[in-house]
């Protein structure tokens, strides 16, 4: 689709969402409470409708924005069975024609790809949002997976991002403070303009391997960088299953110790060096029959200052050990909250505990019937979004989506782990590293 077409698309979704919103507004003045309820329970539904009808036409950031808007859902207050709506927008597309993804790879890489590989599947492996991934071998016989970046996405970015921001703020979805909001938005342009540059994902993945070299239950894929340039990326070919045929399939050990590596590695990453693999799609995973995992798509990645990764830390462990006070002190210096007030810390020390509920100590099962942690984050996350003395900083909106599909992903696997025991020990080298030392 043309950039004008994408514009008119997103445009004319912006005005009938933000008008039907606006319309309940004044039919609502002289509803009663609970009719003007009903409608607009039923008016979030219709729009959640539009937006997937919309956007699961488009590639690019509008479809991006889209499914971390369907992630979020929870943290809206949107009734169910628009949640429902909005969970049907995931990140797949149409597949782009193999001739126009060879015309691209041929530009790219300066060759015709009957001397570049010893053979190419025209079928691709998978299309999301932004690129579309084909299998090849190198002349030398090696297997690997060629990432081509759809036309044009780099173009419609800033557009894309644009209209989204002023359906959902217009649409009054995200009942949060313009600078609020627009921090959010800077937050994932940024992560969008890393995330089109395949250069960056190569750096991404050489940082990666290098810190998880040693580790024996996950692999990264090598970067072939003579077959690589910011637009295509060819990669080692990793086996697995995906996550639901190792569901179904795997024994309770490899599924035991998938999920507590999924976990493991998330912590040690971000407590030990200070980043993450920010795009939790199960699909990025690929589980192989001992439990052992192959990490892919290292587009999405976040990097966190020390101190500010200290500061969480800090509001973590004190919420694990049940220390509120010295929780609040933390989350003061982190900017999660603005001032001190008894309805705002009541409000975070509820959700800080529903996130908490995995990790206050000894073993937990993942998905069990202890495991309510997403209930009463989705009953507390209202009541965040309402509250004006609440911030979310910029660098959550990664993590937590990260954390979450952390989250979802285990509660498929059922790990049985002490969870509290694995952020003690990954914060621990916060600690060291930061020179800092906890209070009680």
């Amino acid at each position: 689709m043309s950039k004008l077409g994408r514009l008119a698309k997103l445009g004319s979704l912006t005005t009938r969402v933000t008008g039907s919103y606006l319309g309940q507004q004044i039919a609502g003045l002289v509803q009663s409470e609970e009719k003007r309820k009903d409608a607009l329970d039923r008016l979030h539904i219709q729009n959640a409708g539009r937006i997937v009808e919309n956007l699961g036409s488009l590639k690019g950031a509008a479809m991006k924005v889209g499914q971390a808007v369907a992630q979020v859902a929870d943290s809206i207050d949107l009734p169910a069975d628009a949640k429902a709506v909005l969970g049907k927008l995931h990140d797949k597309a149409e597949p782009v024609p193999w001739e126009t993804v060879r015309r691209r790879i041929e530009k790219e890489l300066g060759g015709p790809v009957e001397t570049l590989f010893r053979k190419i599947d025209p079928s691709p492996l998978g299309t999301a949002s932004l690129g579309q991934v084909h299998a090849a071998t190198l002349p030398d016989g090696q297997e690997v997976v060629i990432k081509v970046l759809h036309a044009g996405v780099e173009d419609a970015i800033g557009s894309d991002l644009g209209a989204l921001k002023n359906m959902l703020v217009g649409g009054r979805m995200l009942r949060r403070s313009k600078a609020e909001i627009d921090s959010w938005f800077e937050e994932i342009n940024a992560r969008l303009a890393e995330e089109i540059d395949y250069r960056n994902e190569a750096n991404n993945l050489q940082i990666f391997r290098r810190v998880l070299v040693d580790d024996p239950d996950v692999v990264v894929p090598r970067v072939h960088e003579g077959w690589s340039t910011g637009k295509v990326l060819t990669m080692e070919r990793l086996h697995g299953k995906p996550l639901p045929a190792f569901v179904a399939t795997g024994t309770p050990e490899a599924r035991q110790r998938a999920g507590v590596t999924l976990g493991r590695v998330f912590f040690d990453l971000f407590y030990g060096h200070r980043m993450i693999h920010a795009d939790p799609h199960p699909g990025n995973y690929l589980f192989q029959a001992d439990g052992k995992i192959g990490l892919l798509d290292f587009g999405c990645v976040r990097f966190f200052d020390l101190e500010w990764v200290a500061e969480y830390g800090a509001c973590a462990i004190y919420t694990r050990r049940n220390q509120r006070e010295l929780m609040m002190q933390h989350a003061v210096k982190l900017g999660a909250l603005s001032e001190r007030d008894p309805d705002a810390e009541e409000t975070l020390w509820a959700l800080g505990r529903a996130i908490g509920v995995p990790f206050r100590g000894g073993p937990f099962l993942t998905g069990g019937p202890e495991d309510d942690a997403h209930e009463q984050i989705a009953r507390v996350m209202p009541k965040v979004m309402m509250n004006g003395k609440l911030r979310a900083p910029k660098e959550l909106v990664f993590l937590h989506r990260a954390l979450g599909g952390i989250y979802s992903i285990n509660k498929q696997l059922k790990p049985l782990c002490d969870w509290g025991l694995v952020i003690e020990r990954a914060y621990a080298r916060t600690l060291k590293d930061s020179g800092r030392v906890l209070v009680g």
